[in-house]
């Protein structure tokens, strides 16, 4: 940022409701985040590496923060607002987090809970924040106690837990860093991007503000994602690059008020969480003249490690369409390769450990590997293709069936909009595939209509041996589906 900031001083770094921040007043805000979080902590005698906490919605502090608080020496630890209050005391707790600044809102009912750490210093946004910055903030004395080292611990960001309690991925100086390399490879930013953000700050996505700021972009950040506020800000504040989940695209095409002259200034949509469906991509490339470029990556590898681009989406919808469900291939500087059809990535933008666990470390780092958790395979182009969660693979009767294969085969019914297949628990065949699906409006199959339809594409053992209809399926913050809440409910209606 502080490169930046000197290069681009009078350019908009940061757009928010309308008002812009330049890179010289973003970084002259930075600085004295850090430097009030180093006295502060010096007047506590809390040492380099205090964890220290974020729970607030999207807004200009927390962007703040996402340097600050690294630059000070200290760890960025970022709350999911989402969550219940017992998961944000879990996650304060294991962190071992001495501070948590955020909304006030957040912060009260954080505070009211019962076991909530009186020792535990609340900071909240707005006037608090800048009198305990004023009274703090110090032009004389350095921010920090000692140069940074690359590889110190700068982001703890828990991952989602969807086999228990989550886990904090310690990411480094350098692993963001890579990370950053990586994206600007599989998705390059121009200087006079304005890029538009709609997820949440406390996701690891997060790292793409980083990325523009690293390019003198400006980012334009949303509170949240909503389709007709986005389309709003698109056209008002002349977008041209966004991130977003394939679901979101679709609900972007899908609003009434959707015109393609809205994304007339779009050159670029980066995606993930999922691949993209061919109908899907054929409305963005017939209706639109926006660039397709899907990247491959989760919480432990600091970002993305591999890309579709562009022009692979556009080949692939020609001439590969079987192409459309790869995420691409590793960028320069990422390794990859199979153990036993899981995918293992050696880069520098891996995570050091996972925090206070060292069971978890040394399951999931191997001999300077990292084990996703996702199988997958390549195709004889070097194209790798994700076929499942190792932990959503389903064991039915002894047979291996990978959800995907169902889902992908649910969703040629023209009556399917949305479809998700998990493992429940059966008496005879131990586990058994579940389909949870939503209907497009006027469409009622039954679910002997849908088993009939799986069959004619896949093996029996395949198909799935109930259907369950909900009126929506939830997504977690990255766009991801959550299919733990999904085999709980499945769990709960069919037993």
């Amino acid at each position: 940022m502080r490169d930046s900031a000197e290069r681009y001083p009078d350019a908009a770094a940061l757009l928010w409701r309308g008002k812009e921040t330049s890179y010289s007043v973003l970084w002259q805000d930075i600085q004295r985040g850090a430097s009030a979080l180093h006295r502060y902590c010096h007047s506590r005698d809390l040492p380099f590496g205090t964890r220290v906490a974020v729970l607030a919605l999207n807004g200009p502090e927390f962007v703040e923060l996402l340097y600050a608080i690294p630059t000070a020496g200290h760890i960025l630890v970022p709350i999911n607002t989402r969550l219940a209050v017992p998961e944000w005391l879990f996650q304060l707790h294991h962190s071992g987090a001495a501070i948590v600044l955020g909304d006030s809102e957040l912060l009260d009912r954080l505070k009211e809970h019962p076991e909530y750490p009186a020792e535990l210093e609340t900071i909240a946004f707005g006037q608090p924040y800048q009198a305990w910055i004023k009274k703090y903030h110090s032009t004389e004395d350095a921010h920090q106690q000692r140069p940074l080292n690359p590889h110190d611990d700068a982001w703890l960001l828990f991952t989602s837990g969807t086999t228990g309690k989550p886990k904090g991925a310690v990411l480094t100086h350098s692993s963001l860093a890579a990370a950053l390399d990586s994206t600007a490879h599989g998705r390059p930013v121009r200087t006079d991007d304005r890029y538009l953000y709609p997820f949440p700050l406390f996701h690891v996505s997060a790292h793409n503000v980083l990325l523009q700021h690293r390019h003198g972009a400006c980012v334009i950040l949303m509170p949240a994602f909503d389709a007709a506020q986005m389309l709003r800000c698109i056209v008002e504040h002349g977008a041209t690059t966004l991130s977003l989940a394939p679901t979101m695209i679709a609900m972007l095409l899908d609003h009434p008020n959707f015109r393609p002259a809205d994304l007339a200034n779009v050159r670029s949509i980066g995606y993930g969480a999922s691949a993209i469906g061919g109908a899907l991509l054929s409305r963005v490339l017939t209706e639109t003249s926006v660039g397709l470029s899907q990247g491959y990556g989760m919480t432990e590898l600091s970002g993305s490690i591999a890309f579709l681009g562009e022009d692979e989406h556009r080949d692939a919808a020609q001439c590969h369409v079987q192409r459309l469900k790869s995420v691409g291939k590793p960028v320069p500087g990422v390794d990859i390769k199979l153990i036993d059809g899981e995918i293992a990535v050696r880069s520098e933008q891996i995570m050091s450990r996972y925090w206070c666990d060292p069971e978890a470390t040394a399951n999931t780092l191997q001999d300077g590997w990292l084990l996703t958790g996702d199988m997958g395979h390549f195709d004889t182009d070097g194209y790798l293709y994700i076929v499942d969660r190792k932990k959503d693979m389903i064991i039915s009767g002894g047979e291996n069936i990978a959800s995907r294969e169902p889902e992908d085969i649910l969703l040629l019914h023209p009556a399917i909009k949305q479809a998700a297949v998990v493992g429940i628990p059966h008496p005879k065949w131990g586990e058994a595939a579940c389909a949870v699906v939503v209907l497009h409006e006027s469409y009622r199959p039954t679910e002997e209509d849908l088993q009939t339809h799986c069959r004619q594409h896949l093996a029996g053992y395949k198909v799935p041996k109930a259907v369950l209809f909900v009126p929506s399926i939830h997504h977690n913050a990255n766009g991801k589906i959550d299919k733990l809440a999904l085999r709980k409910l499945a769990a709960q209606r069919l037993t």
